[in-house]
């Protein structure tokens, strides 16, 4: 079974999906390593020493009881890490009482190699996709190129993680959303502009491999998301599980069985009012912990954490008002990661931002089957060497232009029709003449990277033209006779599998509506 696999490297958690050829998009499971419910693999390698190719990863350090330890063996975290500079522990300096530390580039190195050999047998993926923070993506391009060097997969592909949590999420191109991503280590908000938009190309997956050979020597483009204000904190989901320990237990030390039964108490609470779990402490007896949603809601304000969000949302949103970008003109908020999914972090996020829509629905997978969204067929064929514009009548000028419907670069076939509505020139005017033109430039032939896919293209040389198609202008016919000035359609143009334009159109006055109408091919 061939497609394409997405794999989505968290702080905490790592998500792998897959989408075959015309099917929807699925979780992988991946055993022994993922969990049944979310499937996820846990962020979390156990090396014996640092020349073990083959850890514990993911359920199984969970099932061994080592996620919690305070030993350099287990690595964690990692991801944050990873391109940063310098990493201290990649000198492999001795870590008190134990061997070696591995830096976290050898770290998530080892845990997206495991997962890629863990793929079902009968999975031959012709493309892997994998996921960067737009902060660190240039160095993090560079590692996963080294990452991956060896992997048998014809395509290798990025993209940048606010990009593909929004398209995960069912925002289109060109949208301007507030990411709060709140893991088990760190929490971090960006204000970020997606690529796109009406009359732009679409983002889409940049391409480090095609066709087997590998890209890093191109002129592509870095197709990440604007980022317009970011502020985050070293602060997350398991220095919770720490406050509950103190709360419940203050006369223990705070071990790994302690954490790991106050984390199961926090994620009863967010689907219940009342959290009971049992602690089998090494000496004595098991107890019973409890712990109600009110009371986390309170230790969570009594040790500042609302306080915290609160500064590092006015700082995104004071960045966004020097940008322009109010709060209320946002697209959507998107909160992602684990921690995002608390009762008390729900609520937070709704008396905060209650006035721009809420997408909370997959805060775990958004990012995985997004990215799986920016990397449509990767071939040639499917993005626009050309373009198409559609000829326009401007009042003002008393003139008409060409406006752009899709410019070179676009991916087809395209997720969302374009719209635009249509007024008469005239009065008693019974129909309104489509007449669409590819632009055309003075041209040179050469080899370039449009959205980061390579294709063959003109490359300009002087003032761009149009030059009209040779179909001839469609006739769209109006219900009842139009007034200057009237708007009367509302078209909305799309591509569709075999590259042809349609436009569906609605008549404004009647309500009437038509098509799809085929007008012809693109290139």
């Amino acid at each position: 079974m061939q497609g394409t696999v997405a794999i989505d490297l968290g702080s905490t958690t790592t998500v792998v999906a897959h989408q075959a050829p015309g099917a929807a998009a699925a979780l992988l499971a991946l055993p022994p390593y993922s969990l049944t419910a979310p499937v996820v693999v846990p962020s979390l390698l156990w090396l014996s020493h640092p020349e073990q190719t083959r850890p514990l990863i993911g359920r199984q350090v969970l099932e061994a009881g080592l996620a919690h330890q305070d030993d350099p063996r287990l690595l964690r975290d990692f991801k944050r890490r990873i391109a940063a500079s310098p990493d201290p522990s990649a000198s492999g300096a001795s870590a008190p009482g134990g061997p070696p530390s591995v830096s976290a580039e050898r770290a998530g190195s080892l845990l997206l190699r495991q997962l890629w050999g863990a793929l079902p047998g009968n999975l031959e993926p012709r493309r892997l996709v994998l996921t960067a923070p737009v902060e660190a993506y240039r160095g993090y391009r560079q590692w996963l190129l080294t990452v991956c060097s060896d992997l048998e997969v014809e395509e290798l592909a990025l993209v940048d993680e606010p990009t593909a949590a929004a398209i995960g999420a069912g925002l289109a191109a060109g949208s301007t959303v507030l990411v709060l991503d709140l893991g088990g280590g760190t929490i971090d908000l960006s204000l970020v502009q997606l690529e796109g938009g009406e009359g732009r190309a679409a983002p889409i997956a940049q391409l480090l491999r095609f066709a087997g050979r590998n890209l890093d020597d191109s002129r592509q483009h870095l197709r990440c998301a604007r980022v317009i204000g970011k502020a985050g904190l070293n602060l997350g989901g398991r220095d919770i599980d720490r406050w509950i320990a103190h709360r419940l237990c203050p006369d223990h030390p705070v071990t790994g069985s302690l954490l790991e039964a106050c984390e199961r108490l926090k994620c009863q609470l967010s689907d219940h009012s009342e959290a009971l779990a049992l602690w089998s402490p090494a000496q004595g007896l098991p107890r019973e912990l409890r712990l109600s949603r009110a009371g986390l809601e309170t230790l969570l304000e009594e040790q500042g954490l609302m306080e915290q969000l609160d500064s590092l949302l006015a700082e995104v949103l004071a960045a966004g008002r020097r940008a322009g970008i109010r709060l209320e003109r946002l697209t959507a908020v998107l909160p992602v990661g684990g921690t995002s999914q608390l009762p008390a972090i729900r609520h937070w996020i709704r008396q905060r931002c209650g006035v721009v829509p809420i997408r909370d629905q997959r805060p775990l997978e958004a990012v995985a089957l997004g990215a799986l969204a920016l990397t449509p067929g990767v071939q040639v064929k499917d993005v626009l060497t050309r373009g198409v514009a559609l000829r326009c009548w401007e009042r003002r000028s008393g003139r008409h232009h060409w406006h752009p419907l899709f410019i070179a670069g676009q991916s087809w076939p395209t997720d969302r029709p374009l719209d635009l509505v249509l007024a008469c020139s005239r009065d008693g005017q019974e129909s309104l003449d489509l007449v669409l033109g590819e632009p055309l430039d003075d041209q040179r032939r050469e080899v370039v990277f449009e959205a980061g896919l390579p294709v063959l293209r003109q490359r300009a040389a002087g003032a761009a033209g149009v030059r009209p198609w040779d179909l001839g202008a469609t006739a769209l016919p109006l219900s009842s006779p139009g007034q200057q000035g009237q708007d009367r359609l509302r078209l909305a143009f799309s591509i569709d599998v075999d590259s042809q334009l349609l436009v569906e159109t609605t008549d404004l006055l009647s309500g009437e509506r038509r098509g799809p109408i085929r007008l012809g091919p693109v290139r």
